[in-house]
């Protein structure tokens, strides 16, 4: 028997994800075995909705087994077929699964840039661009141990998350969005960080449950060269394999002058990947209200009741502040007073301390209020 939950889960998906209508086709991209299950939910529930459904299913082992020895005329081929396929797609539905997130750690840092450059960028900015999609995470072991709780609790703990109430959120989100079109000026004050930037005439888009799941946050863009100061995250971050601890940037007119990590020689491998790779493309504040905790898996950890990120790399098209990358690094820091608090100023005015909402119109916001 189907456990129920997943039923569940794939119903959000289909219906209110990416809104599954008839003639869709939908190509469910599945990495790792574990992740069958919601996949087989997941036809069913397209056919039902009368669309069609594709799938693959992907292994990282493998994954870096090609990248290893892979050259620029071999992945452009990969690339077009894939690119292709996705043109054929009105939606899209990835769930991750892998078992080992460090599965990519020793890959050479030129291989990792002609797979972020000639397959990441085309085929998936063709995806984010032109279809409906959401991308997820589907939970086992290796997720449960990342989380540090046995793999029922973590169980329990996903599927609670990644179906919070995202109607009641998204309308409590439209203060915040109204808020943020309307500043020039942000300041983020913390231990080792602040920081200024402009948002001026920059939308504010809403996510809650459309894109992502779990879902939970409200992101713009900062004018590209408006930022200055300094930044330290105080959260790890698993990017290409890598996992990252103590990272701190400084910038000069929007660009990353000076990066240091646990990895600085990897990281600034990283930010020399092209010229948008030293810019930032997205500033977000994360609001899910059952996120509390970093797990090393971006997808959780963006959403963190309390926390923002500041993404080095490729802004979204619907929030374009002209800064193009092959990258996308969304690097977390909380602002909670266990991680050693912090402020956000909207021209002047303090609207977030420690974690949580203080202007009046935002207070709908905090975990509490959004929990119901």
């Amino acid at each position: 028997m189907r456990d129920q939950r997943i039923t569940k889960l794939a119903h959000l998906l289909v219906h209110h994800s990416i809104e599954v209508k008839d003639g869709d086709h939908v190509l469910i991209d599945v990495f790792g075995q574990e992740s069958v299950d919601l996949a087989r939910a997941l036809i069913s529930e397209i056919y039902r909705a009368g669309g069609y459904p594709h799938y693959q299913v992907n292994q990282s082992t493998l994954l870096r087994a090609q990248l290893l020895d892979i050259d620029e005329e071999h992945m452009d081929r990969i690339a077009k077929h894939a690119y292709e396929q996705m043109k054929d797609m009105d939606g899209y539905i990835g769930i991750r699964g892998s078992e080992n997130v460090s599965e990519l750690a020793d890959v050479p840092a030129d291989k990792m840039k002609i797979y972020s450059e000639r397959f990441e960028t085309p085929v998936h900015g063709r995806r984010v661009n032109h279809t409906r999609w959401v991308v997820m995470r589907y939970p086992n072991s290796s997720m449960a141990q990342l989380a540090d709780m046995s793999t029922e609790a973590f169980e329990d703990y996903y599927f609670n998350v990644c179906t919070v109430d995202y109607r009641r959120m998204d309308r409590a989100m439209q203060p915040l969005v109204d808020r943020m079109e309307k500043t020039d000026q942000v300041r983020i004050v913390g231990p080792g960080t602040d920081l200024t930037f402009s948002i001026t005439g920059m939308p504010a888009i809403k996510c809650a449950g459309k894109n992502n799941i779990p879902d939970g946050e409200v992101f713009t863009a900062p004018v590209r060269d408006s930022v200055n100061g300094v930044l330290s995250y105080n959260t790890t971050s698993v990017y290409q394999g890598t996992t990252y601890e103590n990272i701190r940037f400084k910038f000069r007119d929007g660009k990353i002058v000076e990066a240091t990590a646990n990895h600085t020689e990897r990281i600034n491998q990283v930010l020399d990947t092209d010229e948008g790779a030293r810019y930032i493309g997205e500033f977000s504040l994360g609001l899910n209200p059952d996120i509390h905790h970093p797990m090393k898996d971006t997808l959780f950890d963006e959403k963190i009741n309390g926390s923002f990120h500041f993404t080095p790399g490729r802004a979204y098209q619907e929030c374009d502040n002209g800064n193009q990358s092959a990258i996308h690094w969304d690097i977390v820091c909380i602002q909670r007073p266990d991680y050693g608090g912090g402020e956000i100023y909207f021209d002047g005015e303090l609207v977030r301390k420690d974690g949580l909402f203080v202007a009046e119109d935002l207070i709908p916001l905090n975990p509490e209020n959004l929990k119901g």
